[in-house]
């Protein structure tokens, strides 16, 4: 009777143990899943404070600043074309790019907001349309907007590499991609047929204190993870001709445009999922001195 007893309460504390293991298990995965909702519902939260920031700095930027289209003069002779080494056959697009007009922005007042600011970006058949700045890094505009307050949104950023004033062979502009289209959120656009269809989307419009330039599209493609392609500095323009060489070939469409080693190129990069880069490049077809 005595073992029968001695095994019965040896079973219920077994039992117990059982019990009180998946208590501690459920108890844990309870808090998991409380803790994944709260941190869930705070980042929904944060991304909405962020969007609303963006979307009111937008206001302010379209009540202050007035986007002047400079209409291409040919007596003035500040507006220049870049002479093309290689020959372009007349039905090119790139005959119906150097008519178009340049944007010409005020940065000394955008500066007013924020003394970082160093030029405005306009890319066609997306809704890139944003001052852009640059810093002594390349992480303060991940984390912080147009009015260097927190942002999960960041902002447009030049490479603190570059050399606004006077541009490098590759002059590089970075910006999250957001869900809602917003910075970079739509460069996704130009994998689509009916981006590429329209050749009125291969030009970037770039205004400076200094300048207002236009670029024209030959690159666009998405990658894995890499730095190969913001690459700044060249030794020769042999060295940058490979380089532009690499950056055609990857491209998911064909534009027909040549770039030579003595040209300049614009790189805009931002991400394509959690470990790839969207990445679009144009080279500088036009500008005018202000």
């Amino acid at each position: 009777m005595k073992a029968k007893n001695k095994e019965q309460k040896h079973t219920h504390t077994k039992k117990s143990k059982k019990y009180k293991i998946l208590n501690i298990i459920l108890t844990i995965f309870l808090l998991i899943s409380i803790s994944v909702l709260i941190y869930s519902a705070y980042k929904i939260f944060s991304y909405h404070k962020d969007t609303k920031a963006m979307e009111e700095i937008k206001e302010e930027l379209e009540e202050t600043v007035d986007i002047q289209e400079v209409q291409e003069v040919e007596e003035d002779e500040n507006v220049q074309v870049i002479e093309q080494k290689e020959e372009i056959k007349k039905d090119n697009p790139y005959y119906d790019y150097i008519k178009m007009k340049l944007i010409d922005v005020d940065i000394k007042e955008l500066k007013k907001k924020n003394s970082d600011t160093v030029g405005w970006i306009q890319v066609n058949g997306t809704n890139i349309n944003y001052p852009f700045v640059q810093t002594k890094d390349n992480k303060y505009y991940l984390t912080h907007d147009l009015n260097k307050k927190y942002n999960s949104a960041g902002w447009v950023f030049l490479d603190y590499r570059n050399n606004i004033k006077n541009l490098d062979k590759n002059t590089i502009l970075y910006a999250h991609a957001r869900l809602n289209k917003t910075m970079f959120g739509s460069l996704k656009n130009i994998l689509k047929s009916d981006w590429y269809k329209n050749k009125n989307n291969y030009v970037i419009k770039l205004s400076t204190e200094n300048q207002n330039t236009l670029w024209q599209v030959f690159s666009v493609y998405h990658i894995p993870e890499t730095s190969d392609y913001i690459q700044v500095k060249f030794s020769s323009d042999n060295e940058f001709k490979t380089f532009a060489d690499m950056l055609q070939k990857r491209s998911v469409y064909k534009f027909n445009t040549t770039v030579s080693g003595s040209d300049k190129i614009l790189t805009l990069s931002t991400c394509y999922g959690k470990t790839e880069r969207m990445v679009m490049h144009a080279k500088l077809i036009k500008y005018s001195n202000k």
